[in-house]
């Protein structure tokens, strides 16, 4: 199915309803307009979120640090969330599961897909970095007739497909969410592998890891691991980050049924059961997957602090402060052992989003503000010093609902 031209927007993450039928849907589902997640939330699990670590995380019915008992050749991690999605399939439950393949002609470039088999999941497994269409291809699905569907997505990517899930007529709709906090175009990603190694077109994977180090694996079978502090960020475009990301509410997929990420895996995956039907994809695994509690350690203040300085400077224009690079390795060897991991790294991340999204969008574009910032994010960034100006917050409905 060849797709339509995007229709022009600007705060865009091209997720695919520009490029359906009816291009203006994008005015009631894009989340970069006037986003409502306690009512979203209400809708999909029945609940807004709570306090504690639902005001970060989202409405939670459990989590679990997790692996897949025997790992998924080619996966990104140990391949559960293609594993949750084969299992759909395999019994049945869906027709289909819509996600992500890479491009024939370039394997970092997402490419749309509808499978149909449990066997093609292994198509689906390891990272892609760019925008993609996702969400124009519902209306192939409904062409052919599928009625029951799986969709694999990133945060704004599900809620625009909740926006729209009312209207779309499938019988049964299972979504598994990945978190996503920065995506790029494919383009720059290439540069910023061309910026880690001499030979970027060798390198077969690339993974942040909850350890403050990103690994990269090569196709001749070496890897290396760089820590995070000597990664070349401050070397990348001013906009290499587009605004849409630099200033998403959604970390952590809320508006999944289950989301499957890395931040709290303290070197596994972490699974958040949403729902009902998130804790019957999971369960239907078996003794396929293996599940621990998740464990939290460290703490996050300084590091949250030192990061807002640093995003407040590039708010405003200023250079990043660069650590000098006598101290980098120090750095990078403390914080695996003495920095936030499990939970706390994943509550540092978040409030770092939270203090970025106020940042930019105060700077970039401040009208857009009272309606693109939700009350739960204005919650997180308190403690930070954090708060809405004249004019930045918009005023509760009779529901209290943003």
């Amino acid at each position: 199915m060849s797709l339509r031209d995007p229709a022009p927007r600007s705060l865009c993450t091209d997720c695919g309803v520009s490029r359906m039928a009816d291009p203006s849907a994008c005015g009631a589902a894009c989340q970069f307009i006037k986003p409502n997640y306690p009512a979203m939330e209400q809708v999909v699990h029945g609940r807004a979120r709570g306090q504690g670590d639902e005001l970060f995380f989202g409405p939670v019915q459990a989590m679990h640090r997790a692996r897949m008992a025997t790992p998924a050749k080619g996966a990104q991690w140990t391949g559960i969330t293609t594993g949750l999605a084969a299992d759909l399939l395999a019994t049945g439950k869906v027709d289909a599961v819509l996600t992500m393949v890479p491009d024939a002609k370039d394997r970092w470039k997402p490419q749309p897909a509808l499978i149909t088999e449990a066997a093609d999941m292994s198509r689906a497994r390891g990272m892609r970095m760019g925008y993609a269409p996702l969400l124009a291809l519902l209306e192939e699905a409904q062409e052919r007739g599928f009625a029951r569907l799986a969709v694999i997505g990133i945060p704004c990517q599900v809620y625009a497909l909740r926006k729209l899930e009312a209207d779309l007529g499938f019988d049964r709709l299972y979504v598994i969410g990945t978190p996503c906090s920065d995506n790029t175009t494919t383009e720059n990603f290439h540069t910023f592998l061309s910026l880690l190694d001499e030979d970027p077109d060798s390198i077969s994977y690339l993974e942040f890891r909850a350890d403050y180090r990103v690994e990269i694996r090569f196709d001749d079978g070496r890897e290396r691991l760089i820590p995070f502090l000597q990664l070349p960020i401050s070397d990348l475009a001013s906009d290499f980050f587009p605004l849409t990301c630099r200033t998403c509410v959604d970390y952590t997929n809320v508006l999944a049924d289950i989301t499957v990420g890395y931040m709290a895996g303290e070197g596994d995956q972490w699974v958040i059961v949403r729902n009902a039907r998130g804790a019957e994809m999971l369960q239907s695994l078996g003794d396929r997957i293996v599940l621990e509690p998740v464990g939290s350690r460290g703490k996050r203040q300084a590091a949250v602090k030192g990061f807002i300085a640093n995003t407040a400077r590039a708010a405003g224009g200023l250079p990043l402060r660069r650590m000098p690079n006598w101290v980098r390795p120090i750095v990078s060897w403390l914080q695996p052992r003495t920095g936030p991991r499990g939970l706390e790294f994943a509550r540092t991340r978040v409030e770092m989003k939270a203090a970025e999204t106020i940042l930019h969008l105060r700077q970039a574009m401040p009208a857009k503000m009272k309606n693109m910032v939700p009350d739960h994010v204005w919650r997180i960034a308190a403690p930070y010093g954090l708060t809405p100006e004249p004019g930045e917050r918009a005023e509760a409905n009779d529901n209290g609902l943003r």
